[in-house]
């Protein structure tokens, strides 16, 4: 007698069975239809305001900035802060790194170095004005993940040339993201059962944005 296959296995069994490598299978997923909005309509401005006002509703405080003004914008944001002591990953452009301030580069910084830190200064990958998110993919100027975790207050520099309508309009742009990357869309928040609503729990509770237009009048 046979013995009786176990629920387990025949789930295992399916699973094998269903990514095994098939021609038709992938023929098959090419044709599905994708009916979902793959591409924004907005103008560029009108693309920009929203992630604009996105960003706002989500209690992030956004200024915007030419790229001769930006070095300026940053010393402002980090002097009306009322810190001291700023992370910057190993790869932020010197001249960001405002002069009056202690500057911790995170060349290796511990866990408990980074807490010591009153707040980072980043940059960024991309946004998506739909939802109001901002996108790091954790490369030299953006940093390791650890730093946008850990301190209390976290200052993102954006470009406008990276500012997409849709989610789908990034993947277009980032067809293979790295294996990790985060997706931050206003100061970390979460709700109990209650509804009462903690800043901090897993992220900033402070998110500051200077959106940088470095893009000419039209230009998409």
């Amino acid at each position: 007698m046979t013995p009786a296959i176990s629920s387990r296995q025949q789930t295992l069994d399916r699973i094998q069975a269903a990514t095994q490598p098939d021609g038709s299978r992938a023929a098959a997923y090419a044709a599905l239809p994708r009916p979902y909005i793959r591409r924004g309509k907005l103008s560029r401005e009108a693309c920009l305001a929203l992630l604009i006002e996105r960003l706002r509703e989500y209690d992030a405080e956004v200024v915007e900035s030419t790229p001769a003004e930006l070095p300026a914008a940053i010393a402002a944001q980090l002097t009306a802060s009322g810190k001291h002591i700023f992370i910057a990953p190993a790869g932020l452009p010197a001249e960001w790194r405002a002069p009056g301030f202690d500057w911790r580069i995170d060349n290796a910084l511990t866990h408990a170095e980074i807490e010591q830190a009153e707040g980072v200064v980043t940059a960024a990958t991309c946004a998506v004005a739909d939802s109001g998110t901002i996108v790091l993919h954790h490369s030299p100027t953006e940093g390791r993940r650890v730093l946008t975790l850990l301190p209390d207050w976290h200052l993102c520099i954006l470009c406008s040339s990276q500012v997409v309508e849709t989610l789908p309009e990034y993947f277009g742009r980032c067809p293979q993201p790295p294996p990790l990357a985060t997706y931050i869309s206003g100061p970390s928040a979460t709700a109990d059962i209650e509804m009462t609503r903690i800043k901090g729990v897993h992220g900033p509770r402070f998110l500051h944005v200077i959106l940088v237009h470095d893009l000419a009048h039209g230009e998409k």
